[in-house]
């Protein structure tokens, strides 16, 4: 390869004028470290050493994606100290540069010496991350620990240090986790991990003299659990003036209290609030939901998962002798002002029945008095959603109808029904939601619903039209391997196919075994066999030329990196909880006796 004089490897560098704030431009060295004439032209010749020890280094492949510019930062950044040196003579428009290659090399004492000296008024993590002009490559999926750390950690020294009044926001939100790691360290911090290392340094800085004019806005996707909720709490709610004020886009809660989550939801402010996952251990009934709604409110919330059986009565509630159920009435009152709902996941809660009640996009006039029966019939979801998750909800003909015909079909992107008989009981009603979801929907998901090999034809007739799907998910169904050949087949028609996920076939199992299946039948199926059918599977995508579409079975489903990043937490919830219910059926058993 040709070697390239060090010179020529320039950038504009940004200096500010002694006599003005205004920024002006100045020729730069390789590095784009300034020669401001003073001791620090030192550090200059070490970098500008260090670039021609290195240029000899090449990696043709990714040359062709990197510019000069950001193959000069990793050469800085190779060398910790130089670089740490080098910071104060570095052009501010070269820092996002700096961060990015010091992210990639997971060189962690650079990356917290970047945000410690951080020139500019907003630090946004996946705008830094993401593909650009000198680095086309996307590391918003490497949520890598030892850098991470050092980001919040060099937040800190930002503040500790003083050495400038610009920063006003740092955004740490939208990091993907993903099951591998691609950081050199392969370890990754997940959403509960950085929530509690945020928090903890906002505690830290509560009680450091500060000589900031203003705090610093810091956004984060907090993940809350009794694990880590006191030290949350107290950096959302600081006794005093505070040089960091988080602010929660979105919001996890998992093994808390209703009263805690209300706690917490009411410190991460409410209004700001886009999107609320309040899961698994939140014990929540339908009269918890309408308090929540009610009480704390949610204008901005663009997406809501509550947990399963939150629409259950609570113990207290009697039936009316109308058969009326207010406080469902009220819960979709209280989602009708959320104008920016669009997606809602609402899986294991029976609602046999009442789909038509939460999910009607029937007007209701501002001031119009309605009888709680009127109410019922003018539910008045207004947005049209884009998500819906319905899994195990017990839906029945009328609510199938309902969603067959709604206004909503029409918009959904991502449908879960798993846990529903729907090709057997409502097959008409399903394939007309079908063709009415066709154009916009991109993920389907219909696991345990009992979709046979007889049933296959009219699979294939439903998805045909279905041209923007993009995964499709069928676990749990008694299909043999013949019928799953047929399915391929037909699935490699669909242009924006990329993924799916197909059931163990029935071949592999025991004669006479019974679906749905639990968890100890799952795992006994003969894997030689699967292998086999498996690879046949793979041949009928690439005799169709569909090697972009991925295949796999996932036994105990996809991955999820925040159960998996809290499961010791999870695990030790339930044994507490089975501790308690014991403890109690003994006391009633004494009570008895």
């Amino acid at each position: 390869m040709k070697q390239t004089d060090a010179s020529t490897v320039t950038a504009k560098l940004v200096s500010k004028d002694q006599n003005s704030s205004q920024m002006t431009t100045r020729a730069s060295l390789p590095l784009s470290v300034q020669n401001p004439e003073t001791a620090a032209a030192k550090s200059r010749h070490k970098t500008q050493r260090l670039w021609e020890e290195q240029r000899g280094q090449h990696y043709p492949e990714r040359d062709k994606m990197r510019s000069l510019r950001f193959i000069s930062a990793e050469a800085l950044v190779s060398h910790p100290r130089v670089a740490q040196e080098s910071l104060d003579q570095i052009a501010y428009n070269l820092y996002p540069l700096l961060f990015k290659a010091s992210y990639l090399l997971e060189q962690a004492e650079v990356t917290r010496a970047v945000l410690s000296h951080w020139p500019l008024e907003e630090f946004r993590l996946t705008v830094l991350l993401g593909p650009n002009t000198d680095h086309p490559e996307d590391l918003r999926d490497r949520a890598c620990e030892a850098c991470l750390e050092a980001c919040m950690q060099g937040l800190a020294d930002h503040v500790l240090q003083s050495r400038s009044d610009r920063l006003r926001v740092a955004d740490f939100t939208g990091i993907q986790d993903v099951q591998v790691q691609q950081c050199p360290c392969g370890r990754a911090l997940g959403r509960w991990g950085r929530t509690k290392v945020l928090a903890r340094i906002c505690c830290q800085l509560q009680g450091q003299p500060c000589t900031a004019r203003h705090p610093i806005e810091v956004f984060a996707d907090l993940f809350v659990t009794e694990g880590n909720f006191d030290i949350v709490v107290q950096a959302l709610k600081p006794a005093g003036p505070a040089p960091l004020q988080v602010c929660c886009p979105s919001l996890r809660a998992d093994s808390l209290s209703p009263r805690q989550l209300l706690q917490v939801l009411g410190l991460a402010g409410p209004s700001k609030l886009r999107k609320l996952e309040v899961v698994h251990n939140v014990r929540l009934h339908a009269g918890h939901v309408q308090q929540l709604l009610a009480q704390v409110g949610l204008p901005q919330l663009t997406s809501l998962t509550l947990p399963t059986k939150a629409f259950d009565a609570p113990p207290t509630c009697t039936p009316t002798p109308e058969g009326e159920d207010p406080l469902l009435t009220s819960i979709a009152w209280e989602l009708s002002q959320m104008n920016k709902l669009t997606e809602l996941s609402v899986a294991f809660s029976t609602l046999t029945g009442k789909i038509r009640t939460l999910l009607s996009n029937s007007a209701i006039e501002e001031g119009q008095e309605l009888s709680c029966q009127a109410m019922i019939k003018l539910s008045p979801l207004k947005t049209p959603l884009r998500v819906l998750d319905l899994a195990n909800c017990a839906l029945n003909h009328e609510d199938m109808s309902f969603l067959a015909d709604c206004k909503h079909t029409a918009h959904l992107e991502v449908l879960d029904l798993s846990g529903h008989n729907l090709v057997h009981l409502y097959p008409s009603t399903f394939f007309r939601l079908l063709s009415q979801a066709a154009h916009t929907l991109r993920v389907l998901t219909l696991e345990e619903c009992n979709i046979t090999d007889n049933h296959v034809g009219m699979m294939i007739l439903g998805l045909s039209p279905c041209n923007q799907l993009q995964e499709f998910k069928f676990l749990g169904n008694p299909l043999s391997a013949s019928a799953l050949r047929r399915l391929f087949a037909a699935l490699c028609e669909l242009p924006r196919l990329r993924h799916i996920e197909f059931p163990v076939p029935k071949d592999c199992y025991p004669e006479g075994t019974t679906y749905p299946q639990d968890e100890l039948s799952l795992s006994k199926f003969d894997q030689q066999k699967y292998d086999m059918i498996a690879e046949d599977l793979r041949a009928v995508l690439l005799q169709a030329n569909r090697e972009d579409i991925q295949a796999s079975t996932p036994l105990y489903g996809s991955f999820d990196p925040d159960i998996h990043e809290t499961s010791n937490e999870l695990g030790t919830f339930l044994m507490q909880a089975f501790k308690t219910a014991l403890e109690n059926f003994s006391r009633a058993l004494e009570q008895m006796e």
